[in-house]
């Protein structure tokens, strides 16, 4: 098994395996909202997980870059945590905090990115950009919540490998892309009650199910 060095502690990895999930079961955390272990080909959306490899001149997204023997890994230089915080500030610009009316709080990822990088989850100086209407309650059994929705699409991919299609989508572009429902009137639909594994894997508790 291929022997690497992450931030001069040498681990071994699986060749050909996810390098932030090497990391990751290691103990070396590196930021992350979008991964999920089973995808074979990473969303890479949040920009989180960037690390620096040597031989590459520029910071990569440690989700897709995969493990190769020898390979050395910097996890904690400048220039990775520049591009983390940046991205962590762009997703608090849209995030409506309001932490202790969020049934995400105390296990939320967005939380635990901010304590790791020392981000505060106001950072002053930021201007927000929040979308309307707070509830959206289009769908049949879930409430979706825009403004705390990182758009990480792991609601996306789950519900589509439960049930082979997906009742979600991205809809619209820029700072007004949100979750979207379709195919709820159609007799093909996806049965959603029931079924509560977009819910389950929502890092920061966008989708609620509707008591």
């Amino acid at each position: 098994m291929p022997k690497i060095l992450v931030d001069d502690r040498e681990i071994e990895a699986e060749e050909g395996s996810m390098l932030l999930q090497a990391c990751l079961n290691n103990d070396i955390y590196i930021p992350n909202l979008c991964y999920v272990a089973e995808m074979k080909y990473p969303s890479a959306l949040c920009r989180m997980c960037f690390v620096e490899i040597e031989g590459q001149d520029k910071p990569v997204a440690a989700c897709v870059a995969t493990v190769r023997e020898n390979m050395i890994v910097k996890t904690d230089t400048p220039a990775v945590r520049r591009l983390q915080r940046s991205a962590l500030r762009l997703l608090l610009s849209v995030h409506h905090v309001d932490c202790k009316n969020c049934p995400a709080n105390k296990k939320c990822e967005l939380q635990r990115s901010a304590k790791f990088l020392k981000v505060g989850l106001k950072p002053k100086q930021l201007e927000q950009y929040l979308k309307e209407p707070e509830i959206v309650r289009e769908h049949s059994c879930l409430d979706y919540y825009p403004n705390r929705c990182v758009l990480c699409g792991k609601c996306l991919y789950v519900c589509r490998k439960q049930h082979g299609q997906s009742v979600l989508t991205f809809a619209n572009r820029g700072f007004e892309t949100v979750i979207s429902f379709y195919g709820q009137d159609d007799e093909s639909k996806v049965e959603c009650e029931g079924c509560t594994v977009c819910v389950d894997i929502c890092p920061v508790g966008a989708l609620i199910m509707r008591d």
